[in-house]
């Protein structure tokens, strides 16, 4: 599939497909249009947003009060399927959008057209399509980040935060935390994050076979147990975290816990985008300062962390601290959860965020 998708996208070009753009490199979404997996099932009626230079696929449901829900990576808006239609039934107007690069949405190849600064900005495009003021943003893994900033460079257009896995930002004015639980994760050259980086190395091992790549992450127990993690040898591929050594050579971190049709549609979308979009965001990562540079150094508007209790990339001690910025903060873990906590314990975190919601939010 993907083969083909490079094919495509050759012939796409020299047919002048792609001309007019304004953007460098390949634009994913021109292509998602094309070659389309479909609407994502078990979420509500899709339709498309113009934002801040790209075309974001978004599903929303219900009226009230904004809430914005943002994925990370390598999820879609499907990662939120739980949680729109009861936060919807709550009296709010949930919006989940695939973000930039990703599924339905996608976006340039090109890394310059990414960053924290610029994930912000779609979202407030995405506000001001849609007549809204202010939203509650919550974020998951990379969506955590973009919506921890929001309230910093964007503190008018904010009613509260909720953080899943995802701690903020420590502002520069303030020391380090002192006496934070260490990570257990022994990071070297092959860390995930590093081998991101290249263009092209990444993509090669994941695009391989996209089914296998997301049996690979999308699972729970094993690596992504904190106390299984913490017993594997040291110089182990698991605790270097060395994801693309670890599927090339067949090494199965968890057990699948999703539904065939959540997978089947994550390979469907996968397979006609291929994974620079998403990868991007790591390769733009550099770009975090730029969007802090002006930015506050507190968080204004009330806040909720939901940690998970066995997830080893983002412990819930990565949350230590929050506090000296934050003045409205409340924390909470879930239990018996590794990394894909909205999708791993979806009672639980939805009963959490409504509570919140319930007193933070009218």
């Amino acid at each position: 599939m993907i083969n083909h998708r490079r094919r495509f996208l050759q012939g796409a070009v020299s047919a002048g497909l792609y001309a007019g753009l304004g953007a460098p490199g390949l634009s994913l979404s021109v292509f998602a249009q094309n070659a389309s997996p479909g609407p994502a099932p078990m979420m509500p009626g899709l339709h498309y947003v113009d934002t801040n230079g790209i075309r974001m696929a978004v599903y929303e449901q219900g009226t009230g009060p904004a809430v914005v829900f943002c994925h990370g990576f390598p999820e879609l808006a499907l990662s939120w399927r739980n949680q729109i239609g009861p936060v919807a039934a709550a009296g709010f107007h949930a919006i989940v959008p695939d973000m930039r690069g990703y599924g339905l949405t996608g976006g340039s190849d090109d890394v310059s057209d990414y960053g924290m600064d610029v994930f912000c900005a779609d979202l407030i495009g995405l506000l001001d399509a849609k007549g809204i003021d202010k939203a509650v943003f919550v974020g998951h893994d990379w969506g955590g980040a973009v919506v921890w900033t929001m309230p910093r460079v964007y503190p008018d257009r904010c009613l509260g935060v909720i953080g899943l896995n995802t701690a903020a930002n420590r502002p520069g004015n303030l020391p380090p935390v002192q006496g934070s639980e260490p990570s257990l994760i022994v990071r070297t050259a092959d860390y995930y994050f590093n081998t991101f980086q290249e263009p092209g190395r990444a993509e090669a091992v994941l695009e391989a076979d996209v089914r296998k790549s997301f049996d690979f992450f999308l699972s729970r127990g094993g690596i992504w147990n904190k106390d299984v993690f913490a017993g594997l040898p040291e110089d182990s591929l698991e605790r270097r975290m060395d994801f693309l050594g670890m599927l090339q050579q067949g090494i199965q971190p968890g057990e699948s816990f999703l539904s065939e049709g959540v997978v089947d549609y994550y390979v469907r979308a996968y397979e006609a985008t291929g994974f620079t979009g998403g990868l991007n965001w790591y390769r733009s990562a550099v770009r975090v300062g730029v969007a802090l540079a002006n930015a506050r150094n507190t968080i204004d508007v009330p806040c909720l962390y939901i940690g998970a209790e066995h997830d080893v990339i983002l412990p819930p001690a990565s949350a230590d601290g929050m506090e000296d910025f934050i003045a409205d903060l409340e924390k909470h873990t879930v239990q018996d959860s590794g990394h894909w906590t909205q999708q791993e314990q979806p009672d639980e975190v939805n009963r959490v965020i409504l509570d919140w919601l319930a007193r933070k939010i009218t």
